[in-house]
């Protein structure tokens, strides 16, 4: 999932990550990093970008799992990114367990940011760090 992950980073059209409800005016959007944690039973996406498109996230977790569990290797991904189809990509995942942990705003617009220290890592997680 990890070199899947790879090909999303920068700049690209995520229509294949879409939902058809989705009322963004463009689906370019970037992406700066995705982190996969591994907590044995969880998996724990990390996803920074400066937007997403209504369910790119969901649809994002469910190509990942896809490609995870074997069923389609990781090169399908940037297959799926390239066709800018949302029928080539995995099922949308479901909400339950997604979370936005985090929204950071440029410093030039001079909005306070919450005080959210590593709030999306799980407990047992930040008890080892």
């Amino acid at each position: 999932m990890e070199a899947a992950a790879q090909c999303l980073i920068g700049e690209h059209d995520f229509s294949s990550f879409r939902s058809s409800e989705c009322q963004a005016k463009s689906p370019i959007k970037t992406l700066y990093s995705i982190e996969i944690i591994s907590a044995q039973p969880w998996l724990y996406f990390k996803i920074r970008g400066n937007a997403f498109l209504h369910h790119m996230v969901r649809n994002l977790v469910g190509t990942f799992l896809m490609i995870g569990t074997g069923k389609q290797s990781s090169e399908w991904m940037s297959e799926v990114l390239a066709a800018k189809d949302r029928r080539v990509a995995a099922p949308t995942f479901a909400p339950d367990g997604l979370y936005l942990a985090k929204i950071a705003y440029p410093d030039e617009f001079a909005i306070p940011e919450p005080w959210l220290d590593n709030s999306w890592l799980p407990p047992i997680l930040l008890k080892d760090c």
